[in-house]
């Protein structure tokens, strides 16, 4: 693989007020991207400019500011007040979405009808399509016997390309995924057509909380940093 310059934002040795990404006036850390990647911020500015891609990204960044309190108030200190189910429904609302999808795991199921019935409160029509969809063996796609979940018995796969398939048929606006495996939401992020955001993803030990392992990595989950760990 060519030799090229990692951008290394997650190292910068800068504080927040000294960064050249949030002030013309600052500073660039090693590996900055904004130092170092104009060319490609340039041709992200002429995709902005498209007239779609320029909503989305308008009406999200008004969404991420009326997620916050008091902003008139001066000095401000932010005041989170909106939970991410009210950002979505508000977002959606604000592009004009009517038909919603509503793709979720199996293990999910009862979280996925609580989620139909909110959104269906807010007014958007539902399609809601399980991972299990199609009750595809998972031999089909070359797993072993020792290799499932339930050993000697039939094991339906996750098939996020079919579920991919089906809001694409059924013309959905926008699409939620709520727990998806890792690798599977990557399948459906490719096949999709509509734009999709994330609700939960799944985390089978933390309750679908996946950053309290990051959290305690230096204590009670400091076992993570040794990949010899399995």
């Amino acid at each position: 693989m060519k030799k090229i310059n990692l951008s290394d934002c997650a190292h910068c040795a800068l504080r927040r007020e000294n960064r050249i990404c949030l002030t013309p006036s600052g500073k660039a850390s090693k590996g900055c991207p904004t130092a170092s990647g104009k060319k490609e911020t340039a041709e992200a500015n002429a995709v902005y400019k498209i007239p779609e891609v320029k909503e989305f990204a308008r009406q999200t960044s008004i969404q991420e500011g009326e997620c916050y309190a008091g902003r008139n108030k001066k000095p401000y200190t932010r005041h989170p007040v909106k939970p991410r189910i009210q950002e979505i429904c508000e977002f959606a609302k604000k592009m004009g979405y009517k038909r919603l999808g509503l793709v979720f795991c199996i293990g999910l199921a009862r979280e996925a009808l609580l989620v139909t019935e909110i959104l269906e409160k807010h007014g958007f029509e539902v399609v809601s399509v399980v991972c299990k969809v199609g009750c595809v063996t998972k031999e089909e796609i070359g797993v072993k016997e020792e290799e499932k979940i339930f050993i000697g018995q039939h094991e339906t796969m996750c098939n996020p390309i079919a579920q991919a398939l089906i809001v694409n048929r059924q013309k959905t606006q926008f699409n939620i995924l709520l727990g998806l495996c890792v690798g599977h939401d990557s399948l459906f992020f490719k096949y999709a057509e509509a734009p999709t955001t994330v609700l939960a993803v799944k985390d089978r030990v933390t309750g679908h909380n996946p950053l309290a392992s990051v959290y305690t990595s230096g204590s009670y989950y400091a076992w993570i940093n040794k990949p010899e760990n399995k």
